[in-house]
Parts: structure tokens; sequence; C-alpha cells
């Protein structure tokens, strides 16, 4: 197993480089340890030494991890795409929903809902054909529609930036959505994984995804 401590403190520091860059504080980004595929030693792990957020990208996977966890109370963040089919689920396990990418599923994780649900509505900022979420068009609109629904807090915007050599070219892509972001009053951005957070930070990221990084390659 890598040394998942020593690997939270170095990312920890270079958040907080990259928030000195910018002139923000580091309390204002939270490191989302991206747990998909771990098992769920190193996730408890990783909580011990202090890691709090902790994303999941399928319900079923989370399921069975999280009945093995249930002794441990981390913030579950589910950051894969949703299917409205395993909704039911999702909302009784997670705690904020970072891939919301139609009102279709949004009406779905209102219906099933016992109580407020923080989301992030997944904006395809680059227009990959490969990847979904709103069009900037269409999220006044869907705002609106949303407003209507109960328990549904939308607490930002996330995005996945293109694959890239260079994290400097992710930068407009993290830019666009800021300007988006401020422009609808909303406070969180989920953008900025393991080879672009620093860049998304310095582009106003709330909450960084990062696996490889914290929990060494997939095998």
């Amino acid at each position: 197993m890598p040394d998942i401590k020593n690997n939270i403190e170095q990312i920890k520091e270079r958040i907080a480089k990259a928030c000195q860059k910018a002139k923000r504080s580091p309390d204002e980004v939270t490191l989302v340890a991206v747990s998909k595929t771990r098992p769920a030693e190193a996730i408890e792990t990783a909580f011990e030494a202090g890691q709090n957020d902790f994303g999941e990208n399928r319900v079923q996977e989370a399921e069975e991890k999280l009945v093995s966890l249930s002794h441990i109370k981390p913030t579950w963040h589910l950051i894969g795409h949703l299917q409205t089919n395993k909704v039911k689920s999702a909302v009784k396990l997670f705690d904020i929903i970072h891939s919301v990418d139609s009102i279709k599923l949004v009406r779905a994780i209102s219906k099933q809902a016992d109580r407020p649900i923080q989301v992030l509505l997944q904006v395809n900022v680059a227009g990959e054909e490969s990847k979904g979420g709103f069009t900037a068009e269409e999220l006044p609109q869907a705002l609106n529609a949303i407003s209507e629904l109960s328990n549904i807090e939308v607490a930002g915007l996330m995005t996945m930036a293109p694959i890239v050599g260079d994290q400097e070219e992710a930068r407009p892509v993290f830019s666009k959505l800021k300007q988006l972001r401020d422009s609808l009053g909303l406070k969180h951005l989920s953008m900025g994984m393991t080879d672009d957070y620093e860049v998304a930070i310095e582009e106003g990221s709330t909450m960084v995804r990062i696996g490889r990084a914290i929990f060494g390659p997939r095998l």
C-alpha cells in the first residue's frame, strides 16, 4: 500500500501553495479523495490520517464499502454518472452529488430524497461529445426548473476538463466555469483532478477530486 498519509500531506502542501499564488485561503478548498476501486482499508487509512471527504463513482460499489466502513463517518461524495434507477440508493448513501447532468435526474433525486440533498450541476464546458452535462446556455433555465423542486440544494457547478499534456491547457475551461458560477450566484466549483488541480485552484475551485496522487495507480 502506498504511503497514503504522506501523500495527503504533500497534496495539502501543494493546495496551500496554489492558494497562496491565487491569494486564497486553503480553507476554501476541500480535498475529495477519489476512492473508487480502492479497498475499504485504504479509505480507513486515509480517514485516520485526517482525510474527511471521499468520492465514489458507482453506487453499487459504494454500498458494499459503506457497510464495512459504518464505524467511520466521513463526508461521501458521488462523483460519477448517476443513473435514475440508482437514485433511491444514492440519496441514502451520499452527502453530496457532483454529477447531476439533467433535469430528469434532478427530479428523480427530489422525488426519492427525504432530506435536503446538495447537488452540483455538471457542465460540459469544453463541449466534448464523450461527456455529459448541461451547456452554459442551458443553466439559467435549469436552475429555474430546479427551484420548484423540494429537497434539492444546488451548491454549485462541476466539470471535467479535457485530458491534456500541460495543465495550463485546462485553464480556460476552469476559468469559464468560474465565470458561470459567479454569474449564477452559486458557491462551489468542483473542478481539478490529479493532473490539473493546482491550476483549477488558481481559477477558483473549491473542491478538487484526487485519487491517484493519494492512493497510487489503480491496479
